[in-house]
């Protein structure tokens, strides 16, 4: 069972600092426990695609061989309809991924693991950490 979704900030993390904290924490948690949304895998590989570095082609390539990749499933609709309503009806909106990872989160019922905590913690229900800190 998946119990933490990371952003797309925090698997980069993992990619420059393979040995670093978020990496550590990774490991002590362990890969099994921790996934991460199509969304932010798309995100992390189109960063690196976009640097060029062979290098980091491949680290994020190896970290997305270790943890589980999860599509979005039916049900992440409802969840990122009330956030989007939400957040636009008090004017404090989130990007547009960030909206659909947080959805994919609360569909979940996992905690998202990330670095933009001020961002996420406007989207109630939504449990956040952040492994940098």
């Amino acid at each position: 069972m998946i119990e933490y979704l990371l952003d797309t900030n925090i698997a980069s993390d993992i990619a420059r600092h393979p040995l670093g904290p978020v990496a550590q924490r990774l490991a002590r948690v362990g890969e099994h426990r921790v996934g991460i949304s199509i969304i932010a895998a798309a995100e992390l590989r189109f960063g690196v695609e976009r640097l060029r570095s062979s290098r980091l082609i491949d680290q994020v390539e190896t970290i997305l061989a270790l943890i589980t990749i999860l599509p979005m499933e039916v049900g992440c609709d409802g969840f990122y309809a009330r956030i989007r309503s939400d957040l636009e009806r008090k004017g404090t909106p989130i990007g547009a991924n960030d909206m659909l990872i947080a959805a994919h989160a609360l569909s979940l019922d996992a905690t998202l693991v990330t670095d933009n905590v001020r961002e996420f913690d406007r989207v109630e229900g939504l449990r956040v950490e952040n492994w940098l800190r």
